[in-house]
């Protein structure tokens, strides 16, 4: 409770807190808050590319004849659904169009279209799945590895901890993107691939703070009380000493969720992540940077813009929660 409410007192974590439910109840409602509900918001007009934010297009709607695939909520909302209907710009005169006449519609681009003439309001809400997803899956990597080896490190000492240190020690020499390329390589392109990869390279870091922290633990007097009475050393760690270290590793936690947004967004420029046609914030980036000396920036700022502020916001977040669990303060 004291925790909650030191944390509560500070602003800018509040805010960041916010900002980070926002986007949460955004990646979990995906398709069924975005305009253009087709799989992976894939809807393509070639004719309309790269429309300015705002812009309202008229629309000749014509059924195609398809049935549509699984009229289930479940599986709408999850991977969306081809819609039934062709939709064909209007382009010429297209302010004057009879939207009250059968067949024609009238779609508003809140945040413009992409090259493609994608509605990008759509991919980048989309996109915040693929960000929230492989910072989920990679911090439970992380923490899962990271903790076991750590745990075990810092409680037997000896050949244990020489020998995890040593791996420790290899991994952390290694560059983040280049160890996570790497990986990809090996495991090859794909949607669950980079979150393997991210996961089992940002685990280094969790096992030293767990390792130090079990270290400083393991001798103290409730713990030697556990070994008197003959606890198992398994039950000892994970009941005793590991409850105990619960703030560092909320805070590293939060800190690593940062680290792998920024990781999945460098893999994605440069072709590592996920594949197209899935919308992710910097596959966005990298598609459209060529227009930042053009009169469509906003095709590259507005994606490098969300993962700014996503970032940020694990950031200062991280940092609140590491000074709701100080005890100085």
């Amino acid at each position: 409770m004291r925790v909650m409410n030191k944390l509560l007192k500070n602003k800018l974590a509040v805010f960041g807190g916010v900002l980070i439910i926002i986007t949460i109840l955004i990646a979990v409602l995906g398709y069924l808050i975005m305009p253009d509900q087709s799989p992976n918001a894939n809807e393509m007009h070639l004719e309309i590319s790269t429309l300015p934010p705002g812009s309202e297009v008229s629309f000749l709607k014509i059924e195609n004849g398809k049935s549509s695939t699984n009229d289930n909520f479940f599986y709408k909302w999850i991977n969306g659904q081809e819609s039934k209907y062709d939709y064909v710009p209007i382009l010429e005169d297209s302010s004057k169009a009879n939207v009250s006449q059968g067949g024609i519609i009238k779609r508003t681009y809140w945040l413009g279209t992409d090259r493609y003439g994608r509605d990008v309001l759509s991919r980048m809400i989309l996109g915040t799945r693929v960000s929230l997803s492989v910072g989920l899956v990679s911090v439970i990597i992380s923490m899962l590895v990271g903790v076991f080896l750590g745990a075990v490190a810092g409680y037997y000492g000896g050949k244990w901890d020489a020998l995890i240190s040593w791996l420790i020690n290899v991994i952390w020499s290694l560059p983040s993107l280049l160890l996570v390329i790497a990986i990809s390589f090996a495991l090859g392109k794909g949607f669950w691939q980079v979150f393997i990869a991210i996961g089992l390279s940002m685990w280094v870091e969790v096992a030293r703070l767990v390792r130090g922290q079990v270290m400083s633990l393991k001798e103290v007097e409730y713990v030697e009380a556990a070994k008197a009475l003959g606890y198992h050393e398994f039950r000892i760690i994970f009941r005793h000493i590991l409850p105990n270290i619960l703030g560092p590793l909320l805070v590293m936690a939060s800190a690593n969720f940062a680290s792998a947004i920024l990781l999945e967004a460098g893999l994605s420029f440069l072709g590592f992540g996920a594949q197209p046609p899935v919308p992710t914030w910097g596959g966005m980036v990298k598609e459209h940077y060529g227009y930042i000396i053009m009169d469509a920036a906003y095709l590259a700022m507005i994606p490098g813009l969300a993962i700014m502020m996503l970032v940020y916001a694990f950031n200062i977040f991280s940092s609140g929660i590491r000074d709701a669990f100080d005890q100085k303060n």
